[in-house]
């Protein structure tokens, strides 16, 4: 049995235990979560939504691994990204064009991903500060610009007309809206589209081209590719903007997804769970598709396991944790394990 395969029943088995602690019957609650992830249009098209956003956080992860560095920053990156197409998309005029205004927002979440990236690549490039840091504080940076632009009218808030009046930008242009793709009953939208064809040309990139090769040269050995003259500073630099960049993606994704609005917690820690998904491919974009499908399903599955079976949705969390828990265990055995045998 693979690590992976082990390591999924021995998660299976956690949540059963946590269904069981709950006062639910297993039987009920997987029909839950079974309905959740697939009952209806709206739940597939919902998970698929989750997906694709963990996907484009994933596959920047991934570019940035493949340069040797380590991204922890997606959450502050994807808020970065969502302020930036909040304020662009409300910039336009009402009667845009969605041929129009769908890119140029996709587009500011992209530049505004990059270079809240791009401050941890300058710091470890001049500096030398280690990028794991950076983009770990840049987190908190981010969801504070978040509250900040959410809270104040001279920001984004949308105009308070009433004590009821939500702390929200308000909604997008219809032609800043990302368009449906799944029929009137599901939600899922062209972030679908736009996450598989960017996982698709990345994996073909990272295989087929000179900057695939010349990144995984940096990320084995930088001391190397530096005497055979590739530039070092730029590669790394570069792979982690693209990784915020990607991520920018995913929050401007999220603002033009209904409801169309900048909120507070719009982020919804997908930042980090896109880490989780990144993480768990190990380099690998069809693992990375893969395993977005997985926790973009069970997300979804969650959600309907608390209001059908009265099981915590946080249930689902803990066993998405408990896997992640469990393949870094036991990845760490077999490498000890390689490396005492003789």
């Amino acid at each position: 049995m693979s690590v992976a395969a082990f390591a999924a029943v021995l998660a299976i088995g956690v949540g059963i235990l946590l269904v069981v602690a709950a006062g639910a019957d297993p039987a009920t609650a997987w029909r839950a979560l079974a309905e959740g992830m697939f009952g209806s249009p709206y739940s597939v098209g919902s998970s698929l939504d989750s997906a694709a956003v963990l996907a484009l956080i994933a596959t920047g992860f991934t570019v940035a691994h493949r340069a040797g560095l380590v991204n922890v920053g997606g959450e502050g990156q994807l808020c970065a990204g969502g302020v930036a197409a909040a304020a662009t998309g409300l910039a336009l005029p009402d009667a845009v064009p969605g041929v129009l205004g769908v890119p140029v927002v996709l587009v500011a979440g992209f530049l505004a991903g990059g270079l809240w990236a791009g401050i941890a690549a300058w710091l470890k490039a001049r500096r030398g500060t280690s990028e794991v840091i950076t983009t770990l504080l840049l987190n908190f940076v981010g969801t504070g610009l978040v509250a900040v632009a959410v809270h104040e009218e001279a920001l984004l808030r949308q105009p308070v007309t009433s004590a009821e009046t939500l702390p929200q930008s308000a909604p997008l242009p219809a032609g800043a809206q990302l368009p449906l793709i799944g029929g009137p009953e599901s939600p899922a939208t062209a972030v679908v589209v736009i996450a598989a064809v960017v996982v698709v040309a990345t994996g073909i990139a990272l295989k087929h081209t000179a900057v695939g090769v010349r990144l995984a040269a940096v990320g084995h050995t930088p001391a190397a590719a530096a005497r055979l003259g590739l530039p070092v500073r730029r590669l790394e630099g570069g792979g982690l903007a693209f990784a915020g960049g990607l991520a920018g993606v995913a929050g401007a994704a999220l603002v033009a997804t209904a409801p169309y609005v900048l909120a507070e917690h719009f982020s919804s820690g997908y930042g980090f769970s896109g880490l989780v998904v990144g993480l768990l491919a190990r380099g690998s974009l069809t693992a990375v598709a893969a395993a977005s499908l997985l926790f973009g399903f069970l997300t979804s599955g969650g959600i309907n396991l608390q209001l059908a079976a009265q099981v915590p949705a946080s249930t689902v969390q803990i066993v998405q944790s408990v896997l992640v828990l469990f393949i870094a265990a036991a990845m760490l055995f077999t490498a000890r394990r390689t490396r005492s045998t003789p």
